[in-house]
């Protein structure tokens, strides 16, 4: 072969060799050796290593947030449903208070027809059966010790009995809870001493 035959003539292709390797060199084109090589790829390795741990902190970061927010997502639909619980049941004290005066009234209340009676008797129960299993609950009694946070005393009724003492001596309206949370409070009168 002689150099007529190497030489690339124009719009002839050149072949491309993929086997080609380029070392690097110092700045004064000498090769550098395999000592430099190691320790460049050990500073890849360090840097490739921190990137990867930077990554699967940020990762356990994302999880451990996603975590957190589900559970604080939880509590926010746990106490908005027991607010609008709270909220649909205070609309229902007016109707509940209806149902009490209607049947508190003895006289009239057994003068209506009897197949009548039982019908609004056992709605009225379903709806407290329904109350009850969310945590409802009906106070003010008559002999109950007055308690402050239960009880709004309207009213004294003078008693000699030392027994007596603070005690509810008639309910004007009764008290309502939700749990432990204090809806109404029963409106009393008080035997208070003399």
């Amino acid at each position: 072969m002689n150099e007529d035959d190497m030489v690339v003539q124009p719009g002839e292709i050149e072949e491309t060799h993929d086997d080609v390797v380029f070392e690097q060199s110092d700045e004064e084109g000498a090769a550098l050796g395999s000592a430099h090589k190691v320790k460049e790829l050990r500073e890849k390795i360090k840097q490739l290593e921190k990137e990867k741990q930077e990554y699967l902190d940020g990762w356990q970061r994302s999880r451990a947030d996603y975590a957190n927010l589900q559970k604080t997502s939880d509590e926010d639909r746990k106490r908005m449903r027991g607010l609008i619980e709270e909220n649909f049941i205070e609309d229902l004290l007016p109707a509940l208070d209806s149902f009490s005066m209607a049947m508190s009234n003895k006289e009239q209340w057994e003068k209506v027809d009897a197949n009548w009676r039982t019908g609004v008797e056992y709605i009225y129960q379903q709806i407290m059966n329904v109350l009850k299993d969310r945590n409802f609950a009906v106070f003010g009694a008559i002999g109950d010790h007055f308690d402050p946070t239960l009880h709004e005393a309207v009213s004294e009724t003078e008693t000699t009995d030392k027994k007596l003492d603070h005690i509810v001596a008639s309910v004007l309206q009764q008290g309502y809870k939700l749990g432990d949370t204090v809806l109404r409070a029963a409106r009393v009168s008080v035997y208070k001493i003399k």
